[in-house]
């Protein structure tokens, strides 16, 4: 029996309990209450690398807008469906600041977190044209999303994106689209798990061929502005964050609240619909409700549907914190930048203990330090070396759960503490004498 940080039998027996067939496939909420379950049998500390959940304090102008609002009582009142108009416009002005694409603040909907964005993009995108029922996956990406799939009974199609860089993109979409059934592409940018950054080239490549084939595109911009690599966070100011929206007329972005400004806790998000797909009316929509547009479908049967709109006091917090961001009197990628200190350091520690980082390219450019990173360890699939972390105190998610064909884990630097780094040292110090290369 190892000599492991935490107690081997009990780590043993908790994952045991758990009747997990395979390790590798267990979701994040399963490594969370494992790992919890653990730090309460045990009472050793965990180093939570596992959940994508921010580890800074919210923005503040947006806490006091929402303190004011609920201060007024606009908590007996209903918000109106199609969102508070105050932060419809900022949404329309943040996206022209930081994206320098126009989008009509019509066309910008409060939504209950991006979770809730993308699940009625998802359900909307599939109702369009009978002969378009699945959603291609961009992989790897955020792994609730394909739970979603499963859980509205549509299908989906993916692919990793590792060995399709740059002009190989074109090919392999081609492969997909030319079938004729892509409702729509979804990918995020910067990636959730990889952390690579998709370049305008590859940015034109997808919309061109969602222009060709007719396609929908879901941009997930939860990690807004957060390639480091580069000065994002000056309102009306080149350079901008790359969007797709350049290259096609198609398109959805969705643009949470939750990592760019810490608010995740109010599930605070606007979906953006470009002006064009808002306006477009589709056989497949008309036949199920009776008329409509792409977009007052979205908002009055899907969302209606869905939540009834969404948090009122939130509304007006986002509203502010896009103001102010548009304004440049609040730097929000200088306050994010923490997360990219944080896995620089990380990183270092790993390497030095003989893991090596996976998806370590962004096409020529070293990998961008930032919210995630990706590790594997000689000899090992990413379902074991889940596993064989957990009796060492770290918690991390495999990379299979992503759509990754990659062996390796997504490890997260948000829940970091400043005393864990040289926890981690010491925990990778004895792994690695245990798993000698």
């Amino acid at each position: 029996m190892k000599q492991t940080p935490v107690d081997y039998q009990i780590t043993k027996r908790v994952i045991e309990d758990f009747g997990l067939n395979d390790f590798g496939k267990a979701t994040i909420r399963e490594v969370v209450a494992i790992s919890n379950q653990l730090e309460k049998e045990t009472g050793a500390e965990f180093i939570h690398m596992e959940m994508g959940v921010p580890g800074l304090k919210p923005a503040q102008v947006g806490v006091d807008a929402e303190i004011k609002a609920l201060q007024s009582g606009i908590a007996a009142i209903y918000p109106d469906i199609n969102g508070l108009w105050q932060l419809k416009k900022e949404a329309s002005r943040f996206i022209k600041a930081f994206i320098n694409t126009d989008i009509s603040p019509e066309h910008c909907v409060p939504v209950t977190g991006s979770m809730q964005g993308t699940y009625a993009s998802f359900l909307t995108c599939g109702q369009c044209d009978s002969k378009k029922d699945t959603i291609l996956f961009i992989d790897p990406g955020f792994p609730v999303q394909k739970q979603q799939i499963v859980v509205m009974g549509y299908k989906y199609e993916s692919f990793d994106v590792y060995e399709y860089r740059g002009e190989k993109l074109q090919a392999i979409l081609e492969k997909y689209l030319s079938k004729g059934n892509i409702a729509a592409i979804i990918y995020s940018n910067p990636n959730n798990p990889a952390w690579f950054c998709l370049t305008d080239s590859e940015l034109k490549i997808i919309g061109e061929a969602a222009t060709k084939y007719d396609t929908i595109i879901i941009e997930d911009l939860a990690y807004f502005a957060m390639d480091f690599r580069k000065e994002l966070g000056s309102p009306f100011q080149s350079p901008y964050q790359p969007s797709v929206s350049h290259y096609t007329d198609y398109y959805i972005l969705q643009i949470s609240g939750s990592k760019a400004f810490s608010y995740a806790g109010q599930r605070i998000a606007v979906t953006a619909i470009s002006d064009k797909l808002y306006n477009r009316t589709y056989t497949g929509l008309t036949q199920r409700y009776g008329g409509g547009t792409f977009g007052t479908v979205y908002v009055h049967r899907i969302l209606y549907a869905l939540s009834s709109g969404t948090s009122h006091s939130a509304q007006y917090a986002l509203a502010a914190m896009l103001k102010a961001a548009s304004d440049g009197t609040f730097d929000f990628v200088e306050e994010t930048k923490e997360y990219g200190k944080r896995a620089a350091r990380l990183k270092k520690i790993f390497k030095n203990h003989g893991f090596k980082i996976v998806y370590d390219h962004d096409l020529d450019d070293p990998i961008a330090d930032g919210f995630y990173f990706t590790i594997s360890y000689p000899g090992m699939t990413g379902g074991e070396l889940m596993k064989e972390l957990m009796y060492y105190g770290i918690s991390a998610i495999s990379l299979s759960t992503t759509g990754s064909r990659q062996q390796g884990l997504r490890a997260c630097t948000s829940f970091i503490k400043p005393n864990q780094y040289d926890l981690l040292e010491e925990r990778l110090a004895i792994f690695e004498k245990n798993n000698p290369r």
